[in-house]
């Protein structure tokens, strides 16, 4: 019965994994459109600057 058990526990930590995986990948897209639209609008900016 306790490999029964031991099964469950690495199928929740697997499934936590996955999770973990994903929300990482989830924030890190996430940030780099953030930084890439932030330096987009620094060039834009630096554009329409009066000179």
């Amino acid at each position: 019965m306790s490999a029964g058990t031991d099964s469950r526990k690495d199928t929740g930590g697997e499934k936590y994994k996955q999770r973990a995986v994903l929300l990482r990948v989830l924030v890190y897209v996430f940030v780099t459109h953030f930084i890439a639209g932030f330096i987009t609008l620094l060039f834009y900016l630096g554009q329409h600057a009066p000179k």
